[in-house]
This record gives structure tokens, sequence and C-alpha cells, in this order.
């Protein structure tokens, strides 16, 4: 007799999808070094922690007193399912306003659990299975998995690895018939490069020629997560300015460096064609997409943190120090005009044998693989400044040691 259960015995216990997920090299790279984290004692540990984009001070009495606030009920609704909250959308709004002197408007913001959601939310909007997400390298680590679980292609292109400019040639080549979205981060996480208007400007003209020539539109998200820290006064500039088929994904987690505590949005320029149509598109995925709208706190919560940032002059500073210091022992390090990263030259070609190297002296960087991009790595400016100052050291030690 036939065991009913040797089919189900032999087959995968997962989908296909969430096996495709878990074996992306990027991904299991990266998980890996979050384990290490994790076992380190997030940073609670002698170490220098220059890791991921994690507080190593206390948080401002500003930004603990605004959640305390805000979790003082102030009727029997307070505590109640959330959506896209008015007071919370009329603030973010207004700020964008500000920022981009681009004209948003309440009804614009689509309030997410972060800019994981933002992210992954904007792609599910415009794209199906099948269509194809261009990104440049080094990327954000996590476009990948947000890419392949929505079922879409993810296609890869270099950046100019001396200025850390979009190559635009690239991109260009890069666009198919199945081209849906090109996924723009600036300030960019690694590099901390801002995309100047002029280039902005040029991509706005490439993809309106490549919509027309392929036949649909090409839409452009652009990842905003540190749209707030800008260093030397400059102005950031957003692809909103330039090309109105742009979402924009924000994150709170940055401008406050609480990324555990998860808010942000995505938002439609009002110049967004079709913009009607998408409403009622990004409401339901909003649900469908597993109720991803901020939690009831951090919507009452996010008025005032409209009002204040992280400071931005210490993580100037802090880049200020390890850019001066580290270009003077031999390190190649651009200094980045935004984010709170240091994208360096790594002294040997082997970027993740020169990480053991420093991690050998307990201080913690991620190599440049983890982005797609050996031959660099990444230091995390929100390390604090004692471990800045117990770090130089071992990074002249380990500059030496690479000397033939």
């Amino acid at each position: 007799m036939n065991d009913p259960t040797a089919t189900s015995q032999t087959t995968s216990a997962v989908s296909d999808r969430a096996a495709r997920l878990a074996s992306i090299p990027s991904f299991q790279r990266v998980n890996a070094y979050i384990r290490e984290y994790s076992a380190r004692g997030h940073g609670q540990v002698p170490g220098c922690d220059f890791t991921f984009g994690n507080p190593h001070q206390m948080p401002a009495d500003r930004y603990v007193n605004t959640l305390r606030d805000a979790l003082a009920p102030q009727n029997d609704q307070w505590f109640a399912y959330q959506t896209n909250g008015e007071a919370a959308r009329e603030a973010a709004a207004q700020s964008l306003h500000r920022l981009l002197d681009v004209p948003f408007r309440t009804e614009d913001i689509y309030l997410t659990t972060g800019g994981f959601a933002a992210i992954a939310l904007a792609l599910k909007t415009v794209a199906d299975p099948g269509d194809e997400i261009i990104y440049s390298l080094p990327p954000w680590f996590l476009y990948e998995p947000l890419i392949l679980e929505a079922g879409l292609v993810p296609v890869k292109v270099k950046i100019n690895t001396t200025t850390f400019d979009l190559d635009l040639d690239a991109i260009e080549a890069a666009i198919t018939e199945r081209t849906r979205v090109v996924i723009v981060n600036s300030p960019n996480n690694p590099t901390g490069r801002i995309y100047p208007p002029e280039l902005l400007v040029r991509l706005a003209e490439l993809l309106e020629a490549a919509s027309a020539r392929i036949g649909r539109r090409i839409y452009l998200i652009s990842d905003e997560a540190y749209n707030r820290i800008v260093f030397d006064g400059l102005r950031f500039h957003s692809p909103v300015e330039f090309y109105p088929h742009t979402l924009l994904a924000y994150s709170y987690g940055k401008t406050h460096l609480s990324p555990g505590e998860r808010v942000g949005y995505l938002a439609l320029p009002p110049t967004m064609p079709q913009r009607d149509e998408m409403e009622p598109a990004i409401t339901g995925l909003q649900v469908a997409m597993g109720w991803v709208y901020p939690n009831a706190l951090l919507q009452h919560a996010l008025p005032e943190l409209e009002k204040f940032t992280i400071d931005v002059g210490q993580l100037q500073r802090r880049r200020d120090r390890l850019v001066d210091v580290l270009g003077g022992m031999g390190y190649l390090v651009r200094r980045p005009e935004g984010t709170f990263y240091l994208y360096v030259t790594s002294p040997i070609s082997d970027d993740e044998a020169f990480a053991t190297s420093l991690a050998r002296r307990d201080v913690f960087v991620l190599p440049g693989v983890l982005f797609e991009t050996p031959g660099f790595f990444r230091i995390s400016l929100t390390a604090n400044e004692n471990m800045i100052e117990r770090s130089l050291p071992a990074f002249e030690a380990a500059m030496l040691e690479s000397r033939p």
C-alpha cells in the first residue's frame, strides 16, 4: 500500500520564494554579521563597533519625552487601530514641503512601519511579478530581498567608484522592455554621496526618453532615509524635483537614530500623474502586506518628531576627525556629504581579510563585499567619541600590517 505521506516527505518544507530569499549570498553574509553583532552584546563589550547604524549613546531627552508624552491617552480610541493618521500625515507633508520646496499635501503621505515597508509598498504599487528593477552597486544590502519577495527581477549596475556618482550610461544600457523601476538612494548608504541636481536632471531625461522608447512608464523610487542628515550646510535635492513619476520612501529611524522604532512613509509628489488611481492601490496594499501602518504611539508622536533631529553637527565632527586622521595614515577615504557612514578603500584587495585584521584588534567594520563592491569597507559614525579615539591605534596598526 502506498504511503500517503511519501510525497510530502520528499518535497521542501518551504516555498521556492522563501528558499530563493534565504540563498542570496549578500543576504547570508549580512545575516551572519548580524548574528555576530548580537553575540557581541550590541557594542556593550570593550570593542569599537562601527558596523551597523545603531546608537552607542543614550537617546536625546527630547526624543524620549516625545514618546512619553504620546503614550498618555487623550481619549478612549488612543490605542485603537490606526491607518494613515491625519495629524501625522499633515506634519510629514509640511516638513517635506519645507525641505524640498515641493508642495506635498496631506493626502500624498502613506504611513509605514519604517523605510523597509515604504520601499516594499512602492515596488508592489507599480510593478508586477517578472518586472525588472534597476539599482546601483554598492546598494543598501536589503534591496535584493525586497525585490525578490515581490516576485520582481533585480538588475544591478555599478557606480563610478571614484566620484561615487550614478553611472547613467550603465543605467541606460540596463533598461529593457521589462524595466519598471529604477531605485536611487541619496544621500547614499554606504558612500555618503548626495547626487547633485545636474545629475538628477540627466537621470530624469534618460528615464523619460527610455519610457517613450519601450512604450511603458519607468518609475523611480527615491530612498531618502538620510535626507535630513546632510553636512557642511549643503542643500539636499530629491529626484521628485525633476521627475514627476517618483515615489519617495522615508524613515524616521535614521533622523532620530532609533532604528528599532519603526515609522516612515511613502510619499507621492503632487506632480505624479494618475495619482488618484494609485491611492486605493496603495491603501489596499498597506492592509494586505500585513497592516504595515506604524503603531498608534508613533503616529501620535510624529508631529513632534518632525520638529527635531539627532545632532548632525556631532556626526559631522566625527566624520571630520576620522577622515582627517585615517587620511593621514594613508587610507583613501572620500569625505561624505551626508548619512552617517564612511566608505573607505581597503588597503588590500581582500576587504574581508582586512576587516578581520581590524576585528582582531577589537575594531569592527563592514567589508565592502556585503555591499557587492569588494575593495572597500564601511564605518558607521554612530560609534561614540570614545570608540573613535580608541580605534585609531588599531586602524594605524592594520594599515602598517597591510603594507608589503
